[in-house]
């Protein structure tokens, strides 16, 4: 999906819909300053979409950089809960699947077909740690690319979030006292660091 998604760039909606084992399940994009990895998926238990849901579960699994950033990855598709809880459970899912049955989810995401119109489109969605929806990937057929696609944003936000700590410098500087020294010792580091 090009940047032209009515998403990208905004706060990402707050889902609340049934998971696998029926229970209500909450995405609240921001919320616990964690990143999401949003995708929708045509239909579970299909080839393309098992392969999509494995590459994800593979990824937590084994993959540093999704445990170092904390990804909460979460699956959804049309599919009614029963057959999401024998999804989950065949395929060993350690992350939350969930059901939207009505659709609602796929409204508020602006996910509409794909395949011209045979099938429900394959997007995944990149959501910042803040709750932005920072990118959107639209392929169908290409199921391999989505877990790249969020590898790829991982990365990314990892490498921005330790420019923003060297930038803003990991040791605060305390304000001076009124007398014009600072109130406690400081540490020497070099002036160019900063930049």
């Amino acid at each position: 999906m090009s940047p032209s998604h009515p998403l990208i760039g905004k706060p990402a909606p707050t889902l609340t819909l049934p998971n696998h084992n029926g229970e209500t399940y909450t995405i609240t994009p921001g919320a616990n300053g964690v990143p999401i990895a949003l995708f929708f998926y045509p239909e579970s238990g299909s080839f393309g979409c098992t392969k999509e849901a494995c590459d994800f579960r593979d990824a937590l699994a084994a993959k540093e950089l999704y445990k170092r950033t904390k990804v909460d990855i979460v699956g959804v598709s049309k599919d009614p809960v029963e057959k999401q809880k024998a999804f989950v459970e065949k395929q060993k899912l350690t992350y939350p699947v969930l059901s939207d049955a009505n659709g609602e989810a796929r409204k508020a995401y602006h996910v509409g077909k794909g395949l011209m119109g045979l099938t429900d489109a394959r997007v995944t969605f990149f959501i910042d740690s803040k709750g932005v929806v920072r990118d959107a990937l639209d392929t169908t057929i290409n199921y391999g690319a989505h877990e790249k696609f969020v590898t790829k944003w991982l990365d990314k936000i990892d490498a921005e979030e330790k420019q923003d700590t060297q930038a803003s410098g990991a040791v605060p500087t305390p304000e001076p006292a009124a007398g014009g020294q600072p109130t406690e010792a400081q540490p020497t580091a070099p002036a160019s660091d900063a930049a």
